[in-house]
């Protein structure tokens, strides 16, 4: 019997990782990728709300996202704010209780997930951490995710919105 893999990807992360590395991804190619190489059968996607962006929900529910919506609130400069990290966090644990998947694939640079990552790996619950952009991946998620860990640089040709 295959393996049950679910993705839990932090969406501001992934969007600044790549957009960093001078491309756009193609979320619909990436959720077919995701399938193919990790054999991912559901996919969370943390994303902060606005009204404004339904389209782009809209364009990533088509493509097979299960998406987790956050409240925004601007910060001081007026940019909208939404912190998904504690419930990326508990989705993962409720999972893991409930016996929903046996390996997760976690898609950050973000070292906040240091100790999820950590435990899952302890508990070989992980399949792959996938970080958007090598240069910015944090130290402790490396650290965390030992041999697990991926980049995204490398994906382009496979992965970018043309």
């Amino acid at each position: 019997m295959k393996e049950k893999v679910y993705v839990y990807i932090d969406s501001n992360n992934l969007n600044l990782g790549i957009r960093d590395l001078g491309w756009k991804l193609d979320y619909k190619k990436f959720r077919v990728y995701l399938k193919d190489k990790y054999n991912v059968s559901v996919a969370y996607m943390f994303i902060g709300y606005s009204p404004t962006n339904q389209d782009l929900y809209s364009s990533l529910q088509k493509a097979g996202f299960v998406l987790i919506f956050k409240p925004t609130i601007p910060d001081k400069d007026g940019n909208l704010k939404g912190n998904i990290d504690a419930d990326l966090v508990l989705q993962v644990m409720i999972d893991y209780k409930d016996n929903n998947f046996d390996k997760a694939v976690i898609v950050t640079s973000d070292g906040d997930f240091y100790s999820l990552v950590k435990y899952l790996y302890e508990n070989n619950k992980i399949s792959v951490v996938m970080s958007p952009y090598v240069k910015t991946c944090s130290v402790l998620l490396k650290k965390s995710a030992k041999e697990k860990i991926v980049f995204m640089d490398n994906l382009r040709k496979k992965l970018e919105y043309k």
